[in-house]
């Protein structure tokens, strides 16, 4: 067995966030345990995206907005790997940049939050429901479209805030977060990922790094989690396959037994009024093909169609 050196420090660059911030302390306390001799500390950061909070991620250039200013920070040397939420990771990197590792996935689920209502079944017509997700709203959208969709941005409390005042009627969040910030008691239901498929990557964390730090490798392969690797393999996959981004409301959620990975997926109009689900079962070590072959199902029953339409309204 090869011993790995650690260096005789890491910095974890993070976006400042109360749930960013738990995520790079999490990372921080595995490395820690792990090689007890290397210092491992957090560089926090703000991002465009926690700065421009008035308009929907979908207009301002997406969740990219969240891992630009880090990544900067791996170029110029200030940090040495940076932790991100898998879904605000771009489909693709730019040159230069790696996952090195991605850790086990939170509940994938989406999460009903609201003060009176136990489910999206229970609210009245024309309740807002707030949400930042194009993927969300399509999906509520198609299911009842008797309920006005908000947008809703900024961080976990600050989301819990304005649906205190009365802003909105509920809210829907990623399970994940609520529960690493331990406001499990916020969750009023879980959401079937029937009902709403997971964003892609939703749940799990990813480690970043620059492409030519060879020596992290060993050092982060502790820290991947091969079937939740494998699983968002394929919906990035899947993803990619479509162009997708945070501007298209298109969702993928896998799950591995054994050797074999199922996985489902949508793409569809804003409005819910368009909606194509497909689900495909194969073999978990060609993961990434799995997800394109989704993709290529949803495409022969028109979803480029779909998506060329959402092209035409940006």
């Amino acid at each position: 067995m090869t011993t790995v050196t650690p260096p005789k420090s890491l910095v974890i660059a993070s976006r400042e966030s109360a749930l960013a911030m738990w995520q790079a302390r999490h990372i921080q306390a595995r490395l820690q345990a792990l090689y007890p001799q290397c210092d491992v500390s957090i560089l926090g950061m703000t991002t465009t995206g926690d700065q421009i909070l008035d308009s929907p991620l979908s207009r301002i250039g997406g969740k990219g907005l969240f891992v630009k200013e880090l990544e900067n920070a791996l170029a110029d040397g200030r940090a040495d790997l940076a932790v991100h939420s898998m879904k605000d990771v771009p489909m693709h990197l730019p040159e230069g940049f790696a996952l090195a590792a991605t850790g086990e996935r939170e509940d994938p689920r989406d999460a009903f939050v609201s003060n009176h209502y136990t489910c999206l079944e229970e609210l009245p017509a024309g309740s807002v429901v707030g949400t930042s997700s194009l993927r969300r709203q399509s999906q509520i959208q198609a299911r009842f479209p008797q309920l006005k969709i908000e947008s809703l941005r900024g961080n976990v409390q600050t989301r819990l805030r304005k649906l205190d005042e009365g802003q909105y009627a509920a809210i829907i969040l990623a399970a994940a977060g609520l529960i690493r910030l331990e406001l499990g008691d916020r969750i009023k239901g879980l959401i079937d990922p029937a009902d709403s498929i997971p964003a892609v990557g939703q749940g799990a964390l990813g480690i970043e790094i620059n492409a030519n730090r060879s020596d992290l490798i060993a050092i982060l392969a502790p820290l991947n989690h091969v079937d939740t690797q494998l699983c968002v393999e394929a919906e990035r996959g899947f993803s990619r396959a479509l162009a997708g981004s945070c501007t298209v409301p298109l969702g993928a959620y896998a799950t591995k037994q054994g050797n074999t990975i199922s996985m489902q997926g949508f793409v569809a109009s804003v409005d819910g009024r368009q909606m194509l689900k497909e689900s495909v079962t194969g073999d978990a070590a060609q993961a990434e093909k799995l997800g394109q072959q989704l993709a290529q199902q949803l495409v022969a029953r028109g979803a480029d169609k779909i998506l060329a339409a959402l092209d035409g309204v940006k």
